[in-house]
């Protein structure tokens, strides 16, 4: 993974934002998503559709919106983080990639200039209601705190895809940890704001590959810290929700 960058004091022309969004069998919710997509009309945006197959009427709405898709394929995959990376490889070389899943939705995106002159850009992901700030400090080395809805990654930090799919639930958590590693600067911005379908491949906690992520990542010291951070966001959870 290269982690050199230069930034520009002045933009050039308009950062292109490669927005993905990967789906399978998911068509009642995929239309919300890329109509969300196209209302982002002041970015140059490449909008990327990665479909594992579907049968229901998800291919009938990517027909219908085709023409402002940059490009989509429909085909068996091996999981999400195959389809992920199906769509980073599709990416152009110099563009900035972030991942909504159907039902997602991009509400907000930075200043261009913003954009042009980061590494990586986290922001703020609606989920139920609640407003969740992604977070870029030591936490990352214990748990997966940022969130994909709200990440936007230079490509050219890792021109191959980044997603190992050994991880079938938090290999974008392992991403981000590597980045994390390799001292990429990560930028926050508030005008970065999205919205998360309640659900998902990650929405019950996977602990045994969370910690193997980051015993893989940190050793097993930290693999052992990450035990107790967990279980101490299980209590305060539960305490927050009257359990």
């Amino acid at each position: 993974m290269d982690s050199s960058f230069s930034p520009h004091d002045e933009v050039v022309e308009k950062p292109i934002i490669t927005i993905i969004t990967v789906v399978f069998n998911a068509g009642k919710f995929l239309e919300q998503t890329i109509l969300s997509v196209l209302e982002q009309k002041h970015h140059k945006i490449d909008f990327i559709v990665i479909d594992g197959g579907s049968k229901d009427e998800t291919l009938s709405i990517i027909e219908r919106y085709k023409s402002k898709i940059h490009y989509w394929v429909s085909e068996p995959d091996k999981g999400i983080y195959d389809a992920f990376n199906k769509g980073w490889n599709a990416a152009r070389e110099d563009s900035y990639i972030l991942y909504l899943g159907a039902g997602d939705k991009i509400i907000s995106l930075p200043d261009d200039s913003i954009i042009y002159n980061s590494q990586v850009l986290y922001g703020r992901v609606i989920l139920e209601n609640e407003t969740y700030l992604s977070k870029a400090d030591f936490r990352l080395k214990l748990g997966n705190i940022m969130h994909h809805q709200a990440l936007l990654v230079k490509k050219s930090l890792s021109p191959t895809p980044p997603f190992d799919i050994r991880f079938k639930t938090y290999a974008d958590f392992d991403f981000n940890q590597r980045l994390y590693i390799a001292n990429v600067k990560f930028t926050y911005s508030d005008n970065l704001l999205s919205y998360a379908l309640p659900g998902g491949v990650s929405h019950r906690f996977n602990l045994s590959e969370s910690i193997s992520i980051v015993k893989k990542n940190f050793g097993i010291a930290y693999a052992f810290f990450a035990c107790l951070y967990y279980l101490f966001q299980n209590i305060k959870n539960r305490f927050r929700s009257g359990d």
